[in-house]
């Protein structure tokens, strides 16, 4: 696995192999000694053998898409809490210098 990352990072620093053709990268790769699953991967653009080579583990989605949007938390320190009212302008009063 750590020769698999080490190739990743070489494919992006060298741009000379991250727009090789796959057929040349495959061949590169190979000759180098790279793992199946790398080579399975630049072949066929299905990084899923990578995911098995690193050991990939769905993470569980603690936050549901399904369930509202934004709550508000409850007030912890006993309070009620009054919104007030920003303060307006007085542009609807008459101006008494006219």
């Amino acid at each position: 696995m750590a020769d698999t990352i080490e190739w990743l990072e070489t494919i992006g620093k060298n741009a000379k192999l991250r727009h090789a053709a796959a057929e040349e990268l495959v061949h590169t790769l190979a000759q180098a000694g790279a793992s199946d699953a790398l080579k399975v991967a630049v072949a066929s653009g299905d990084r899923s053998a990578l995911s098995v080579e690193f050991g990939h583990k769905p993470m569980k989605d603690e936050h549901s898409t399904t369930g509202p949007g934004h709550e508000e938390e409850p007030d912890h320190d006993g309070d009620k809490h009054v919104p007030t009212k920003p303060h307006k302008p007085d542009h609807d009063r008459p101006s008494r210098d006219r």
